[in-house]
């Protein structure tokens, strides 16, 4: 069966959303998860692969924080790089957004340049 658009369009921004809270502050995966599950209605599972990728695509730094109640906690800060990419995935979306909402509202078209949305920008 195939997946309903808000699902295309949850696994095409959860990266993007990611790195907008990580912006805002380090934190760990359990935390983003329930931040982006208040706003966006995702399932905690999602994020441990994604926090994986996005650190080894050098988006995302790591560091233990030792805690009293249990383990150390592994947390997330944005890297150099992934502050560059949400400079560029953010103005993507708005790009894309406004693309969007133009054909829904019949608003005269303008074309999408094509140096933005390139396949694998938003992860």
């Amino acid at each position: 069966m195939p997946e309903t658009i808000e699902i295309q369009l949850k696994k095409g921004v959860l990266g993007l959303c990611v790195l907008a809270l990580l912006k805002r502050g380090d934190s760990y995966a359990y935390e983003i998860a329930s931040r982006l599950s208040d706003a966006i209605d995702m399932g905690e599972g999602t994020i441990y692969p994604l926090m994986r990728r996005m650190q080894s695509d050098g988006l995302v730094e790591t560091y233990l924080v030792e805690s009293s109640a249990g383990p150390s906690r592994k947390y997330y800060r944005l890297s150099d790089a992934g502050r560059e990419a949400l400079a560029v995935q953010t103005a993507d979306w708005k790009t894309f957004t406004d693309a969007v909402d133009a054909v829904l509202n019949e608003a005269p078209l303008t074309p999408v340049p094509e140096t933005t949305l390139t396949t694998g920008d938003v992860k």
